[in-house]
């Protein structure tokens, strides 16, 4: 590849953060399983981790949001990423964890979806940070559901008995059959604590796609008054 073409994929990758995100969520939903819950798969889950909230600090960096509340956030969650991955069975060290990551993506989100709003004009990118501030959203809500675990243990039950506590990514895949209103998930909130929480994503995913609609409407509406 000449130095031309490598400067036009840097390029693309410096205009596109989103898209990286979107795609980096994607790809750790798709590997996980394949990293069982052994030592190493807990090292590269955590690699994988950092990797995404350093893109998801990059991509924010792009939003009207306050960057010094996203790195406030998200780089004492890159340690405890750090922390978890070699302390998975240490509740107290989840614990913060799952109190630091979930208020980050959240308020990744919340710069994403500002950017989406912030202007009449759609760009690329802003089609890819739709998908990304979907997953942040579901990762964030996830992290919630881990802290509630850790809380109130046995705030989720579900088909898998050995499942106790829930792992990571079980409650990562009721995050995201939460969110898209689908009740396909085969765990469930047990304690009341959890079936709140549930019920706030249900809240959260029926909003969302209210606020899609919402503006798209308003730009076809305004293009067609132009």
């Amino acid at each position: 590849m000449d130095e031309e073409a490598v400067t036009d994929v840097r390029r693309r990758l410096r205009e596109h953060p989103s898209a990286i995100l979107l795609v980096c969520q994607v790809g750790a939903v798709l590997f996980y399983p394949f990293l069982n819950d052994a030592p190493v798969g807990r090292t590269i889950l955590g690699v994988v981790s950092m990797l995404v909230v350093g893109l998801a600090l990059w991509a924010v960096r792009r939003t009207p949001a306050l960057n010094v509340v996203a790195f406030s956030l998200g780089l004492p969650a890159l340690v405890l990423t750090v922390l978890e991955t070699v302390s998975a069975r240490d509740d107290t060290v989840v614990l913060i964890s799952s109190l630091l990551h979930a208020p980050f993506y959240f308020y990744v989100a919340v710069g994403l979806i500002r950017y989406l709003f912030h202007d009449t004009h759609v760009t690329a990118d802003e089609f890819y940070a739709v998908g990304a501030a979907f997953t942040v959203v579901a990762w964030g809500y996830c992290y919630i559901f881990q802290a509630v675990e850790v809380v109130w243990p046995g705030s989720f039950s579900g088909l898998d008995a050995s499942a106790d506590p829930q792992t990571w990514f079980n409650l990562l895949f009721l995050s995201f059959t939460t969110l898209t209103n689908t009740g396909l998930s085969d765990i469930v909130p047990a304690l009341a604590h959890a079936r709140s929480v549930v019920m706030l994503e249900q809240f959260t995913g029926v909003m969302y796609l209210g606020l899609l609609l919402a503006r798209i409407i308003a730009m076809a509406s305004e293009r067609r008054n132009r």
